[in-house]
């Protein structure tokens, strides 16, 4: 029940990403995200993209699963590229150095193919990273998870605290949904049958009992972990870590591998940009 309506978080399988251990998918999200930073060659983006889609593939995770971020994440982009046009119609061209005009639309806002062509740069950057992202976050158990951050350097008990807050999603929304069932007993309709504004207006007697309730779950985990003695020594074993084997270094020096090939096309192009327009 609560993988059908989780929004976010671990989802068991059996596949290739499930058996990496989380320090490998870290250094892998880590590295794409770097390599997709890096420059604009839409070539070397264009492949990142379809080892994205690999990898999503073979983690066996239905779309349907994630299909709230996947629209919150898809909404982001087509404001991030209207925004590019409104505030920047003519950045393609300062790029790339030409101007191939489609068609006018202002004396200001000319759509020409180098502007088109950047921002589909700037898309394709979304689909190289954020697949693979997503994948850390739901093919990773929290406890794992947090093993992985402290296996890197960073402070265990940074890493719990993240590790605690991705547990506590599914909770978050199994609360809201049982207030929310709570309050239309009552007469508090937040269904479609009602107008938007009344939906939202409704929806807020269900926050105010959710705060409350997550503000307790947050004492009674706090007194829990006091009680227990967290934070009283410098180091702390993880009960799911789990060695690298060879499929991990393998994913590792791949991930490495397209860092490199990223960071040489900088090189091999003169800067950050590949100009097909020359």
């Amino acid at each position: 029940m609560a993988e059908r309506t989780a929004i976010l978080g671990y989802i068991p399988r059996k596949s290739f990403m499930h058996s990496l251990t989380g320090t490998t998918k870290l250094i892998m999200m880590v590295t794409a995200s770097i390599a997709a930073m890096l420059g604009f060659d839409t070539r070397f983006l264009v492949l990142m993209v379809f080892v994205s889609v690999f990898l999503w593939v073979s983690s066996r995770i239905e779309l349907a699963k994630l299909k709230v971020v996947l629209w919150l994440i898809l909404i982001l982009m087509i404001l991030n590229n209207i925004m590019i046009f409104v505030f920047a119609p003519q950045y393609g061209t300062e790029i790339y150095g030409t101007t191939t005009q489609l068609w006018q639309i202002t004396p200001r806002y000319t759509v020409t193919a180098e502007q088109l062509f950047y921002q589909l740069n700037v898309t394709l950057k979304y689909f190289a990273v954020l697949p693979i992202a997503l994948l850390f976050i739901v093919t990773t158990s929290p406890s794992e998870f947090a093993s992985s951050l402290n296996r890197v350097g960073i402070p265990y008990k940074v890493s719990y605290s993240v590790s605690l807050a991705l547990r506590y999603i599914p909770d978050v929304q199994r609360e809201y949904r049982e207030i929310s069932q709570a309050q239309q007993a009552r007469g508090v309709d937040t269904s479609r049958d009602v107008s938007f504004s009344t939906r939202v207006k409704n929806s807020a007697s269900i926050l105010l009992p959710l705060l409350l309730s997550s503000l307790e779950h947050i004492e009674t985990i706090s007194t829990a972990m006091e009680l227990r003695g967290f934070g009283k020594a410098n180091r702390r074993t993880w009960y799911t870590i789990r060695p690298l084997r060879t499929r991990d270094w393998v994913a590792i020096v791949a991930s490495i591998a397209l860092l490199g090939l990223a960071a040489a096309l900088i090189w091999v192009n003169g800067g950050r940009f590949y100009n097909p327009f020359i």
